[in-house]
C-alpha cells in the first residue's frame, strides 16, 4: 500500500486572500498530523527563485514552520533525501518540469513520497507535475522538457484553475473542456480531474477526497464529464 500523503491545491491564491491564506489552517494541519516543522520548497515554475522562496517564508514561515528552498542547496538530491516535507508551487509547469528533470529529482521525490510516506503540498504547476503527465497544464511551453511524464504520485491527470464555460461569451477559442476532450482523443490517456479554483484533493494512501467550496468535474475517456460536489471520494481514482 501507497505511503502518499498528499495536498494538491488548484491554486495558490484565492480573490480575495493573499498568498496561501485560504489554505492556511489545512496546510498547518496537513503538516502537524505529520510531524512536519521544515517545508523543503522548489521554486522551479519561476525564474525569479529569490522572491518566490521569500513569499512563501512569509506565508508558511510565519505559520510556525521553516522554510528552506532547495535552490539556495548545493546539492538538491540530498535535500530531498532529508526533507519533512516538500512543497512544490505554481508557476510555468514546463519551466518546473525541466527544473526537476535537470536536477534529477523525479526519481528521488517520488520516492521519498510514495514509500517514505513524505508529505507532499502542490499548488497549481505543482499539481501538474504530481501526476502522470503534464499534457493538462494550461500553461505556454516556454521552455521543452526532456519529457511530459511527471512525478506519477497519483495515476491520473489533474487540470487546475478549471474555468467553466460562458454561455454568454463571444469567444469562439476552445473552451477548457474541449482541451481536455481533445487530450482525451488519444488513446491510452488517464481520466483528467479539474480542479476550479479554491478546491484542493487530499489524497492519503489510497484514498482521495475533495476539499474546498467548490465541484470538481471529471473527465474520463469515453464517458460524458460528470460533476462531484465537495467531500466526494475520488479514491476509485487511485
Amino acid at each position: 500500500m501507497s505511503k502518499r500523503n498528499l495536498l494538491l491545491l488548484s491554486n495558490s491564491t484565492l480573490h480575495p486572500t493573499g498568498y496561501l491564506e485560504y489554505a492556511q489552517e489545512i496546510i498547518c494541519d496537513f503538516l502537524k498530523a505529520a510531524n512536519a516543522q521544515e517545508v523543503l520548497f522548489i521554486p522551479y515554475a519561476l525564474r525569479n527563485q529569490d522572491n518566490y522562496a521569500d513569499a512563501v517564508r512569509n506565508s508558511i514561515g510565519k505559520w510556525g514552520f521553516q522554510v528552506s528552498s532547495i535552490h539556495e542547496t548545493d546539492d538538491a538530491i540530498s535535500a530531498v533525501k532529508k526533507a519533512q516535507a516538500i512543497f512544490i508551487g505554481g508557476g510555468n509547469t514546463f519551466q518546473l518540469l525541466k527544473g526537476l528533470y535537470d536536477n534529477k529529482l523525479l526519481d528521488i521525490i517520488r520516492k521519498r513520497v510514495l514509500e517514505d510516506g513524505v508529505p507532499y503540498i502542490g499548488s497549481s504547476a505543482g499539481t501538474n507535475v504530481s501526476t502522470v503527465s503534464i499534457n493538462t497544464t494550461n500553461d505556454m511551453p516556454i521552455v521543452y522538457p526532456p519529457s511530459f511524464d511527471a512525478l506519477k504520485l497519483v495515476p491520473f491527470n489533474i487540470n487546475p484553475h478549471y474555468i467553466d464555460t460562458d454561455p454568454n461569451s463571444t469567444h469562439k477559442g476552445e473552451t477548457r473542456e474541449q482541451r481536455i476532450q481533445q487530450y482525451q482523443e488519444i488513446p491510452g490517456v488517464p481520466p483528467v480531474l479539474a480542479l476550479r479554483e479554491g478546491s484542493i484533493l487530499r489524497v492519503e494512501g489510497s484514498k482521495a477526497t475533495l476539499i474546498g467550496k467548490f465541484n470538481a468535474r471529471l473527465f474520463v475517456p469515453g464517458k460524458n464529464p460528470e460533476e462531484f460536489p465537495p467531500g466526494h471520494d475520488f479514491s476509485s481514482l487511485l
